[in-house]
């Protein structure tokens, strides 16, 4: 198989993580992919031009970060990355739900300006994103995930919180010592994340 990404993308490292925790990234080459080039083959595997993108070996691609990983959990046997048991099932899906959420508007604002002359910036688009995050974080930091916990809420959320810190500083760690502390847990626990790091 192969995924195509980017090293930057918390979208691509939720799903470089999944497959580790799953144990089938020993069958994954990564292929970098560039979303800005008109002419990078990722527009051919994926028409949105969008990462991650995984081209299987018996199908066709998919996509996106959260079929890709129930695709690698389901590849692994299930139960591995995606509960089997219903409420912790979709408890987890949910997390995952949020985190992404959070990762979108960072996203979102980090184009607003490096797609956008600084002239058309829309500070009112800044602060509605930014809105989304301050709101999930507030409800996050109130009941952080499980210590221990590696399902695909909690690695969606790591990789939330590592984009956060790539891109805006760590400015989140200073109102959230209980969601610090989770990290903190996490990356212990789960050595996939530092090697996955940008």
């Amino acid at each position: 198989m192969k995924l195509y990404f980017s090293p930057t993308s918390p979208f691509s490292r939720k799903a470089r993580i999944a497959a580790a925790l799953a144990g089938v990234d020993d069958r994954i080459e990564l292929v970098r992919a560039d979303t800005n080039n008109p002419t990078d083959v990722l527009r051919v595997k994926n028409p949105l031009g969008k990462i991650p993108t995984l081209e299987r070996e018996d199908g066709p691609c998919i996509y996106d970060s959260a079929v890709i990983c129930a695709y690698l959990d389901e590849l692994a046997g299930g139960g591995r990355v995606i509960p089997a048991e219903r409420e912790a099932r979709f408890a987890a899906l949910t997390l995952e739900a949020l985190a992404d959420g959070v990762a979108d508007a960072a996203i979102l604002q980090i184009y607003e300006k490096r797609m956008r002359a600084e002239s058309e910036y829309s500070e009112n688009w800044i602060a509605h994103q930014r809105g989304k995050i301050d709101r999930a974080m507030a409800s996050l930091e109130a009941s952080p995930p499980q210590p221990g916990a590696s399902h695909i809420g909690a690695i969606a959320l790591a990789c939330a919180l590592g984009y956060l810190d790539l891109r805006f500083d760590g400015a989140w760690r200073a109102g959230h010592p209980r969601l610090v502390a989770w990290l903190d847990s996490f990356v212990a626990a789960v050595p996939a994340f530092d090697k996955t790091r940008a």
